[in-house]
C-alpha cells in the first residue's frame, strides 16, 4: 500500500471511530447532533470517481451504523450524499477548477467556497437521515429544525477540525 492510501484508511477509521465514541454522545440543545465523519466524505479529493465515492459513502454509513443500531439510515442518506457530490461539485467549481488530488477544504478555496459546498451537502444528509429516521413526514417542522441545527452544528465542527488539524 502506498502512503495515500494508508493514509486514506487511518482517517476511514479514525472519524468513523470519533463518530461512534465521541460525537454520538454530544447533542445541543437536545436537538442538534454532530456527525463529524461527514468532514472525513466531504474532504475527499474532488477527482474521485463518483463510484468508488458511492462506495466509500455507503462503507463509512454502515460503520457509523454499526454504532448507532441504526439499521442502514446513515449508509443511506451517506450513498446520495456521495451520488450527488461530483454534480455539486462540477457546478461550483471555481474558474479553473481544481488542481489534481486536491480535497475541497477553506485553505483550497475560502470559507465562502467551503461553506457554499459543505452546507448544501450536510443539509442533505441530515433531511435525509432524519426524515428516514422519523419513518416520514408526519413531524416535517420538527424534524427539519432537527436536520437544519444539526446541520449547524456539524459544519462549525468541519471548520474546527480544519482551523486546528488540517496543516497549512
Amino acid at each position: 500500500m502506498r502512503f495515500t492510501e494508508i493514509r486514506f484508511v487511518f482517517f476511514f477509521l479514525l472519524f468513523g471511530l470519533l463518530q461512534g465514541l465521541v460525537f454520538k454522545h454530544i447533542i445541543l440543545f437536545e436537538y442538534a447532533f454532530c456527525f463529524i465523519y461527514l468532514y472525513y466524505l466531504l474532504g475527499l479529493p474532488v477527482d474521485l470517481r463518483p463510484i468508488a465515492g458511492i462506495f466509500i459513502g455507503f462503507a463509512m454509513g454502515l460503520f457509523v451504523d454499526l454504532f448507532y443500531d441504526t439499521g442502514g439510515i446513515h449508509a443511506a442518506a451517506s450513498v446520495l450524499i456521495m451520488f450527488l457530490r461530483d454534480k455539486w461539485l462540477n457546478s461550483i467549481t471555481p474558474q479553473g477548477g481544481f488542481d489534481v488530488g486536491v480535497s475541497p477544504s477553506i485553505r483550497v478555496s475560502g470559507l465562502s467556497w467551503y461553506a457554499g459546498y459543505a452546507i448544501p451537502m450536510i443539509l442533505l444528509h441530515q433531511i435525509a437521515l432524519f426524515y428516514v429516521e422519523s419513518y416520514g413526514f408526519g413531524l416535517f417542522w420538527f424534524t427539519l429544525y432537527k436536520a437544519v441545527l444539526s446541520t449547524l452544528f456539524t459544519f462549525v465542527m468541519c471548520l474546527v477540525v480544519q482551523i486546528l488539524f488540517v496543516r497549512r
